[in-house]
């Protein structure tokens, strides 16, 4: 089956609902990193039960559609996926525990051409059933680099978040553990890239790599540090796009040019000399 964008955009999601549990929480954060230094007490309001604190960026695993790239009606050749923006809108700061319900749909299908692929945009907002207060809004960009070529309009591409070409305001260096990638797949993402080795060689890897998620994990704890202190209520919109992989044991080192209540930033790999998260742009309260 080849690629119909009309198809796509008329594809019917089912609703997910999800119910999460502090224990939830505390993992996630434990497999962005948060922890790593048992005795930062800023970091310890978001793996400890007393008063505990939840990641902004655990979003995207909330009453997530699965990989429905995968499935027969898309047409997409789901090898040649890749995730290749993100954006997190806030409306309110996640509840430690609680049930939460959202519906995905595709709301852009842009043929870029064989030698790119089709760019496909999908939205999802996440609510709490309880209150039926929405939560957050997630936009998510994909490139399906198979699919090029089908007939579809060559629109633009949305302009993406300029970085300064001056030096940066903050610099925040965060390290990743050598088993980051095994404690982060226990909170949704069961890719063997992320735990196999055989399969990180089969797909061109040295050893399995960071999920692009987990790498923007712990952007996410560089942005609350630096500029929110870590007041989770501060954190308003995040977008970014993924441009490298991170391997398990890098550090992560976060650059951000401060404008007043709107911040630019990218990301490096230490270990690689290479940007691994760029075209970043948060909104602070």
């Amino acid at each position: 089956m080849t690629l119909d964008a009309n198809r796509l955009l008329n594809k019917n999601f089912p609703p997910v609902q999800q119910t999460y549990t502090t224990k939830d929480c505390m993992l996630y954060a434990l497999g962005i990193g948060m922890g790593i230094d048992p005795l930062d007490e800023e970091c310890l309001r978001f793996v400890f039960e007393e008063n505990l604190k939840v990641m902004p960026s655990q979003s995207v695993m909330m009453a997530h559609p699965g990989f429905w790239a995968r499935e027969d009606d898309t047409g997409l050749d789901w090898l040649k996926v890749l995730h290749l923006g993100q954006e997190i809108i806030m409306h309110r700061p996640f509840p430690s525990e609680g049930t939460v319900e959202a519906k995905t749909r595709i709301t852009e299908v842009t043929d870029k051409g064989e030698r790119i692929g089709a760019l496909i945009v999908s939205d999802r907002v996440v609510r709490d059933v309880a209150t039926g207060e929405d939560i957050c809004t997630l936009v998510t960009t994909i490139i399906a680099r198979g699919n090029g070529g089908f007939g579809g309009e060559r629109k633009s591409t949305s302009k993406t978040d300029l970085i300064p070409k001056t030096e940066p305001d903050i610099v925040c260096d965060l390290p990743t553990l050598p088993q980051q990638a095994l404690i982060y797949r226990l909170s949704g993402d069961f890719n063997p890239l992320h735990a196999s080795p055989d399969a990180a060689r089969a797909a061109g890897f040295k050893a399995p790599i960071l999920h692009g998620l987990c790498t923007m994990g712990v952007a996410t704890h560089a942005l609350l540090k630096s500029c929110c202190d870590y007041d989770t209520s501060r954190f308003k919109r995040m977008r970014l796009r993924f441009s490298a992989p991170v391997y398990p044991g890098e550090t992560i080192r976060t650059e951000i040019w401060n404008n007043g209540n709107e911040m630019t930033f990218l990301c490096k790999s230490v270990e690689q000399d290479k940007i691994v998260i760029n075209n970043g742009y948060l909104l602070i309260e």
